[in-house]
């Protein structure tokens, strides 16, 4: 492959308007960017030899800031509103322009790499970074060519990203200087003015779930993904917090993906998006995470880490710069992860949520009305917070978990799922790994050897000839038993000693999901809306 400036180089990036730069870095080595990002001053190296590297002012994505090409091929079919903002086609060309001579006098690192790991789904990338560590993150974090493949491809999509540029909003179409813009027609999206990895990433994320329901009827989703020996697939959806990395890391299983996947028409399966992991790395331990511990070696990138001091070993408890730490490395890196990144149609999925109020059952099943409703509704809560004033548990609503990818509206997505269920006769699973006995502050944390227990039952089938009795207010439907759990943290209502304190938060969080489902109400359908929560249950009970 390429290495360095020439014509071949260049050539690469003409359709990407670049013509010029002080230098082209093609398709380096890991090791040779590592060698890069340590002379440019841009991280340095752990005593294991992984590289720290900051993200400088912005550690984690600026939702606010990411933008869609509004024109003739996305004015009809984006989501337009506070998720997909609409930017003028004429001030993308303009922000590109001026992104291009921003570039003219710099050494640029060009990566070509592949999102997909199906073959029939390969989206051909060529990325452009400014900094040797954002290349080397590409190189974790997508799909990597065979060693001594021909890349001199037309891509499929491209990235330009510059942290070191920034946007003059008066005159750009921008809210602040940094951006991350989308544009569908030009098949490029461009990032400036931050260092934050991750907007790469999901900027692609963000590329893939418009592109294959749009166009190839193909379902895209914000969840981890295993297999286990029979080939039996397992998805786990869920937003931060509620133990997606944990329970998808199973000794017994293969990992597919840690985060994003397709899910393919008839009997095709699944496929990781991806060709690595972008784990959170907050207070992690060999102990707790020995998968992800293992894995931060020479060639994976942490950041926005610190060391103990006087050594060069990274103290992960250290959050002085955000609690929004991270390590990239490739998914090789974990010794259980199926290559290539593909397995067969799902025979279970898992809703995670961490309830805070101590309300839903720690594991129910979900028929395909009730599935379709909280696939839309994406539920988790959060702890009190550290504001004054705080004291109750902090709902979070994300729609099919992930609405800040979402380029179609929810609903397209969540009966995408309902149809698949029906077609695979899939089971789907909403398991709680919040509060047991009481909300935050009286209940306790559900214990993590109960859920992987019940999680494991459900993948055995060992659940299948169980009774089960609906929740009176959220209408799931509750094992009356499960092989290694003690039967009476099953029915929440009978865990906490305030059986009206437990009716009356069931009510109101109930309440919550109602109120939140208002804004999609108008584009779901009848067997959605059925699987809301009866708030009237309790009002009459």
């Amino acid at each position: 492959m390429e290495t360095s400036t020439s014509a071949a180089a260049l050539d690469r990036l003409k359709p990407l308007g670049i013509t010029q730069a002080q230098e082209v870095r093609l398709n380096l080595t890991p090791a040779e960017l590592v060698e890069e990002a340590l002379r440019n001053g841009e991280g340095t190296l752990t005593d294991t030899g992984a590289l720290m590297a900051d993200t400088g002012k912005f550690t984690g994505r600026s939702p606010k800031d990411r933008f869609v090409v509004r024109d003739a091929n996305t004015e009809d079919s984006v989501w337009w509103g506070d998720i997909n903002i609409p930017f003028d086609a004429d001030k993308f060309d303009q922000l590109h322009q001026k992104m291009v001579a921003y570039l003219a006098d710099k050494k640029i690192y060009v990566r070509d790499a592949m999102a997909g790991a199906h073959p029939d789904y390969e989206l051909k990338l060529r990325v452009v970074n400014e900094l040797a560590w954002h290349n080397l993150f590409c190189y974790n974090m997508f799909l990597r060519p065979e060693e001594g493949a021909d890349t001199s491809w037309t891509p499929d999509f491209s990235i330009i990203c510059a942290p070191g540029f920034e946007a003059d909003p008066a005159v750009d179409g921008t809210r602040q200087p940094n951006f991350a813009i989308l544009n569908f027609t030009k098949k490029m999206i461009l990032i400036g003015g931050t260092g934050y990895a991750g907007e790469m990433k999901k900027g692609i994320f963000g590329v893939l779930n418009y592109l294959l329901p749009h166009e190839r009827e193909t379902l895209p989703m914000h969840c981890s993904a295993n297999v286990g020996e029979s080939g039996d697939a397992a998805i786990f959806f869920g937003l931060s917090g509620t133990g997606k990395t944990t329970l998808s890391a199973d000794p017994n299983r293969g990992l597919i993906g840690d985060d994003e996947h397709g899910w393919m028409p008839g009997q095709n399966g699944i496929f990781n998006f991806e060709g690595g992991c972008y784990a959170k790395v907050i207070d992690l331990s060999k102990e707790k995470e020995p998968q992800i511990w293992d894995a931060i070696k020479f060639g994976s990138i942490v950041e926005n880490t610190r060391f103990i001091p006087g050594t060069h070993t990274v103290d992960y408890a250290n959050k002085s710069v955000t609690e929004n730490t991270r390590t990239a490395y490739p998914i090789n890196y974990i010794d259980n992860a199926i290559e290539p990144s593909v397995a067969g149609v799902p025979k279970n999925i898992f809703f995670l949520t961490a309830d805070a109020f101590g309300v839903l059952p720690p594991i129910s099943r979900l028929d395909k009305s009730h599935a379709m409703y909280h696939f839309m509704s994406g539920y988790t809560a959060k702890v009190a917070g550290t504001e004054m004033g705080i004291t109750e548990p902090q709902t979070t609503f994300s729609a099919c978990f992930g609405a800040v990818f979402l380029p179609l509206h929810p609903t397209k997505y969540a009966e995408m799922l309902g149809q698949k269920m029906e077609e695979h006769e899939v089971n789907v699973w909403l398991i709680n790994t919040g509060w047991s006995g009481g909300s935050y502050g009286v209940g306790s944390r559900m214990k993590l050897p109960y859920t992987r227990a019940m999680i494991t039952a459900a993948l055995e089938g060992k659940l299948n000839d169980v009774e089960f009795v609906k929740h009176p207010i959220f209408g799931v439907e509750v094992p009356a038993s499960v092989p290694g759990v003690p039967t009476e943290i099953l029915d929440p209502r009978n865990t906490w000693s305030d059986k009206e304190g437990y009716d009356k938060t069931a009510a109101s969080l109930a309440e919550k999901f109602v109120n939140n489902f208002k804004k999609y109400a108008d584009f779901a359908n009848e067997e959605i809306l059925a699987g809301a929560p009866k708030v009237e249950a309790v009002a009459n009970a």
